[in-house]
């Protein structure tokens, strides 16, 4: 029998046993005070469920779904769609499959709804599943959607939850001083709301992107701090995030007694939630500390547990990070072969992440795993790597952390201004001093002598480029050196402030993840570099292109109509389709989906980037290699009804209460 058929049977018998049981309690004298009268009943239900999704995950899911139940097929539906996104949150991290059912449920009902902000929830809901998923590009597009449809709606509770959302994210993939910005908006709009808890979430995640900004103290303060607000309001779920966060942090710094309380605390508190992914976290970071003792039998046997909860929970990462571990405590034993296979997939699920700094954790062991075995050419190479992804996150770190101090220094006063550009130094001059550290110490069997004096060398050099680091920012994509993310699209928010009407493009790569899979990283390199610079030829000023993220690349055109944007859309797909990669890929050649729409007055730019999204979307579904143009004026009924059909390499453009983060 077909799903939807047991799902509409199940909510009739539900709703009928509902009807039976008020009569058996008019009957017998008796109030069943689970069961809502009314939608003002299940709506109070529904707001008992919000607010123990921080308290007791499991009570929180049972009341949304009672309420769910009692409204059945045709009742209000603003409160079904709440339902259904508590539930899609409550499952995210457990069984994704349901998740995205509940998700279909309620984008299905958005049509019908008063409160338009619940598609900016639904955005947010999706966005977590993406970036479980570790798709960390495809979730920061729809938090990016869920911000624009919150300040559409003009409602402050969703643009902070979407605020929040991306915030965290923005700062987890290095836009430290953008990620600081929503997180500082949504703490702000939390604490006009009301939403302690929320507030003290925030908090949480701004002490996150202080620790990969390299502000391990600072960040350890902010975690200190949450704790003491989530122990006095019994928040017990947000305790398991923050006692995990700190574990990381004091892991970070070699507090390895701290750590291990930390780890402890996360442990017993997700095991009494029942809270697996919580618990998984927690063995994981035992086992780190197991490594680091020397003890990688009893890592394993943390690991091992940790794996097992991991089946149940749908976060990449997490398994990322159980493999890193696992790899470390294999070489140890000298089960060479069964670690290289753990740290290869482990440092797969960190490029297709994007998340640089595991990525340079994985070449850093898989190094120490060629020394062991006296692979020195290999084990090289891995350094290599790990010093070229250290160099360029401690480079990152140094610009980020200048342009998240503009920001406050713009809102402060001038002995403000001092005090924090004093900090900046020393928390500079404190990164080079660890950075100088571990290059003393690591791996000195393996050309100690080249690769001390390199990166000391590199040390000095970018300790005498500080002072002028607050004029520059990083605005080049390392791989393919056209502009990145950021850059263009300040370009075009430029463009939209003058007031010049222009074309925006989004250009993906056609099956790009089979190519990464079939050939391997280096040939994906070399097909992305390949298409940048087709990319480049278009984008000459006053044109403005750049790489978005992943395979995705955008080009501004300003001052065109339709018509000459989709010529140059069709130079572009024609292009790449002729490009002769026959010495990268078997296949010889590769194709592009490019989605084009053109601004309007009154545009910003989340508005041109979902109308692109929606017909790059658009393109993939109707075949690929195609140029689709989504118009302002269609917009509103593409909402409405949106494409059914689905591609393996896209998800249609598209969150409830959000969730903190269990990873520092």
């Amino acid at each position: 029998m077909h799903r939807s058929s047991i799902t509409r049977g199940a909510r009739r018998f539900a709703a009928l046993s509902i009807v039976v049981l008020r009569l058996a309690g008019l009957g017998l004298g008796v109030a069943w005070p689970w069961l809502p009268a009314s939608a003002n009943d299940a709506a109070a239900t529904l707001d008992r469920a919000e607010t123990q999704v921080r308290m007791d995950p499991a009570l929180s899911a049972r009341l949304a779904q009672q309420a769910l139940a009692s409204l059945g097929d045709q009742g209000d539906a603003d409160l079904r769609v709440r339902a259904l996104l508590l539930l899609c949150e409550h499952l995210s991290e457990r069984d994704s499959a349901a998740a995205r059912d509940r998700l279909a449920q309620a984008r299905a009902l958005l049509p019908q709804v008063r409160q338009r902000a619940l598609s900016a929830r639904a955005y947010n809901c999706e966005g977590e599943l993406e970036n479980l998923a570790g798709q960390g590009a495809a979730a920061l597009r729809l938090f990016e959607l869920a911000v624009a449809a919150a300040e559409r709606a003009q409602d402050d509770a969703a643009l902070a939850e979407a605020l929040y959302q991306r915030g965290y994210l923005r700062g987890v993939r290095g836009e430290f001083s953008g990620g600081l910005t929503d997180l500082d908006r949504a703490a702000t709009l939390f604490d006009r709301l009301g939403k302690v808890e929320m507030r003290t979430t925030t908090q949480n995640s701004i002490a996150t992107v202080y620790n990969r900004m390299g502000d391990a103290e600072q960040a350890r303060r902010y975690y200190r701090m949450t704790l003491q607000e989530q122990q006095r309001t019994g928040l017990k779920r947000e305790l398991v995030v923050t006692w995990h966060n700190l574990g990381r942090v004091n892991e970070q710094l070699a507090d390895w007694p701290a750590a291990d309380e930390a780890f402890h605390q996360t442990l017993a508190l997700a095991r009494e939630l029942r809270y697996a992914r919580g618990e998984a976290y927690g063995l994981r970071g035992l086992a780190a500390l197991a490594n680091a003792r020397g003890n990688p039998a009893s890592a394993l046997q943390h690991l091992d547990a940790a794996e097992t909860l991991q089946r149940g929970v749908a976060d990449e990462r997490l398994r990322g990070q159980i493999l890193l571990q696992r790899g470390v405590a294999l070489r140890s034993l000298g089960r060479t072969a069964d670690a290289r296979q753990a740290l290869l997939e482990a440092l797969r699920i960190f490029e297709q992440a994007e998340s640089a700094r595991e990525r340079a954790q994985a070449h850093d062991a898989l190094a120490a795993l060629h020394a062991a075995q006296g692979q020195w050419r290999e084990a090289y190479a891995q350094l290599e790597a790990f010093k070229r992804l250290s160099d360029g996150l401690l480079q990152r770190q140094v610009d980020e952390r200048f342009a998240a101090l503009k920001l406050q220094v713009d809102r402060s006063s001038e002995a403000q201004h001092l005090r924090l550009l004093q900090r900046e130094q020393d928390a500079t001059a404190h990164a080079l001093a660890q950075e100088r550290l571990a290059g003393q110490l690591r791996n000195g069997a393996i050309v100690v002598g080249v690769i001390a004096a390199a990166l000391l060398a590199g040390l000095a050099w970018r300790l005498r480029r500080v002072g002028r680091a607050m004029q520059r920012l990083a605005h080049t994509d390392e791989l393919t050196g056209l502009p990145n993310r950021r850059d263009v699209l300040a370009r075009l928010d430029a463009m939209l402030a003058r007031g010049t009407r222009s074309a925006l493009l989004i250009i993906d790569l056609d099956h790009f993840k089979r190519i990464n899979d079939s050939h391997g990283h280096p040939a994906g390199d070399a097909v992305l570099r390949a298409a940048a610079e087709v990319l480049r030829a278009e984008g000459a000023p006053p044109a403005a292109a750049g790489r978005l993220g992943g395979e995705e690349f955008v080009l501004v055109l300003p001052g065109v109509d339709e018509a000459g944007a989709c010529a140059v859309a069709e130079r572009i797909r024609a292009a790449v389709a002729a490009l002769d990669l026959g010495a990268v890929v078997p296949e010889g050649h590769v194709t592009t989906s490019v989605g084009l729409t053109l601004g309007q007055a009154g545009d910003d730019i989340s508005a041109l980037l979902r109308r692109a999204d929606r017909a790059l979307y658009l393109a993939k579904a109707r075949g690929r290699n195609r140029v689709e143009v989504v118009r302002a004026d269609e917009e509103l009924s593409a909402e409405a009804s949106p494409p059914a059909a689905t591609t393996p390499d896209r998800s249609p453009p598209s969150s409830p209460t959000p969730r903190p983060r269990p990873a520092a």
